[in-house]
Parts: C-alpha cells; structure tokens; sequence
C-alpha cells in the first residue's frame, strides 16, 4: 500500500499557509495566515483572505511585502521546512526589478549631496565667526 503523504500528484493542492511558510516566504505559519487575512496575498490575479485557499502548481502567488511585491509561481507543494535550497526548489521567482534609480517613487526615503540643505551646528558657527557674530556664552 503507497502512502499519499509520501508522493504528492501533480495536481496536489496545499495550504497557502502552509505553501508560504514552507517555501520560507513568512517566518512563520502563524504570519503567513495573518498575511492571507490581511490581504497581502493574491493569487492569479485573484485576492485571497482565506489561508485554507488550496494552491497548486502553475498558480502565480504576489506577496506584498513592506517595501516591494513579490511575484513568485508555485512549482512544488512544500512538505517540510527545510532549508533555503530546499525551499527555493517550490517555487520560480518572477518579481520585476526594481526601476532605475531615476524613475523611483518619491516617497522613498530622501538623500541630500553633502553642503545642500541645512548647515549642521560646526557650519553656522563657522559662518557666525565669519559674519562676525560671537556666542552669547563666550561673555
């Protein structure tokens, strides 16, 4: 008699909580559910807030993450927790990559060039010295 467990069908489907903290996509099942109830996880093209949806292979699963999404297409369904090479076998990475830094959002987090912006404390005394205004505490 053949364990099913043992060898997945082809057309074997699998929690997406499950599939997500196997493929070490969430650092836990608990976060992986928390993800799918939030809204976070789609899958081709539909939302999912159910993390008892069953997933199988050649479905395309986005993840929004904080920062980007994450576009993976599901390959294998995971049966252990295993390490990242392991992991990195149940699924195809197909995220974009990121836009120039040109075309980037601007809500991103603000760079200035060095001298631009506000003078730092050692600069407005430098200037102070140099218009010829002197520290009250010097007195």
């Amino acid at each position: 008699m053949t364990d099913k467990r043992e060898q997945p069908s082809a057309q074997a489907r699998q929690r997406i909580d499950k599939w997500l903290f196997f493929a070490r996509l969430r650092k836990s099942r608990s976060l992986a559910a928390k993800s799918v109830e939030q809204g976070d996880v789609s899958v081709n093209g539909q939302p999912v807030r159910q993390p008892s949806f069953g997933l199988k292979p050649g479905d395309t699963v986005v993840l929004s993450l904080d920062r980007h999404n994450l576009v993976v297409k599901v390959l294998l369904p995971g049966t252990r927790r295993g390490p990242f090479e392991e992991a990195r076998m149940l699924y195809e990475d197909l995220t974009p990559p990121p836009p120039p830094k040109e075309e980037r959002n601007l809500f991103e987090q603000a760079t200035r060039e060095r001298g631009a912006g506000r003078p730092t404390k050692r600069e407005r005394r430098e200037t102070d010295a140099l218009h010829g205004h002197h520290d009250r505490s010097e007195d």
